[in-house]
């Protein structure tokens, strides 16, 4: 009544109030269908894209592009499938599964997305032979998920004899690992550096056996639409500016941005290896190809 009654004093009606919040809603929602929309999730390989949305590196007047929290790939994937986001950050087992699923995507980058299979301390597992009867956390129909098999085949342990738990959000999987829920748990930085600062062991690492799964992908919808493949373009362009200010700068260069979005603190910042970020372009032939033979 008293907001109303200012209204009014001002000029301005409670009917007309409303149809004007009612017009800057439908301006929002129309800015929110043209802006090109990407996925992204609290983990390192990201971090170009929030440093493009700290930064302000593409002039939204231009090409508004909007980065989407998304707490896993799996949700990340059931956004692409409804159209809430053209573009997002996966892996490349996910990305090619969703192909055969009947979305058409295209890969515009691969990232430095890696994990590491790390046990819980308390378990003392120190080889991959003693993980029959133990709990790992991974996500179906996943890189995290190949790995894991990686490890039961190389251990020659009964595959029946591990326990694969699906947890998809990477930041659940590491507090389910410190508070002694998991025995092992594949992680992606910085929860894998955050992992290894608690004392936990690293059995495997993605990185020693040569494979890149990280990636981002975008829908052929958007990629054949001139206008948000101009968006796109813009996004590139930014992505490849952001690689680059990494590799010269660091990642602790980025510790603010690293901890304002991936929830660790300064000593796993400081502890994160250095990673190097390539310039967007087709993951290799044999990362696609091995994801499609553990999908067979």
């Amino acid at each position: 009544m008293l907001s109303a009654m200012l209204l009014v004093g001002c000029g301005q009606s409670y009917e007309e109030a409303k149809e004007q919040s009612a017009r800057e809603r439908a301006m929002q929602q129309k800015k929110e269908a043209e802006a090109l929309k990407v996925g992204v999730l609290p983990t390192i390989d990201c971090l170009p894209m929030f440093i493009i949305k700290e930064r302000e590196w593409i002039d939204t007047a231009k090409a508004d592009v909007r980065f989407k929290d998304i707490e896993s790939h799996i949700a990340a994937d059931d956004a692409l499938r409804k159209g809430v986001i053209e573009g997002s950050v996966t892996d490349i087992v996910r990305a090619e599964r969703m192909k055969r699923q009947g979305v058409a995507l295209t890969y515009v980058a691969s990232t430095p997305l890696s994990w590491q299979f790390i046990t819980n301390k308390k378990a003392r597992i120190k080889e991959l032979k003693q993980l029959t009867d133990k709990m790992i956390a991974m996500s179906r129909f996943s890189a995290t998920a190949m790995l894991a098999d990686m490890a039961v085949d190389s251990s020659k342990l009964k595959s029946e004899y591990v326990f694969r738990v699906q947890v998809n959000n990477p930041q659940i999987r590491l507090k389910m690992l410190i508070n002694n829920e998991m025995d092992a748990a594949l992680l992606p930085e910085p929860q894998a550096t955050t992992a290894r600062i608690a004392g936990n062991p690293v059995l495997m690492d993605a990185k020693n056996r040569d494979l890149r799964m990280g990636a981002i992908v975008f829908t052929d919808k958007a990629m054949n639409d001139s206008r948000r493949r101009s968006q796109i373009d813009a996004f590139i362009k930014a992505y490849n500016q952001a690689c680059d200010s990494i590799n010269h700068y660091g990642i602790a260069n980025y510790a603010g941005i690293i901890k304002k979005y991936m929830d660790v603190d300064s000593k796993t910042v400081r502890s994160i290896p250095k990673i190097k970020f390539e310039h967007a372009a087709r993951p290799r032939e044999k990362d696609i190809a091995k994801a499609n033979s553990w999908l067979r």
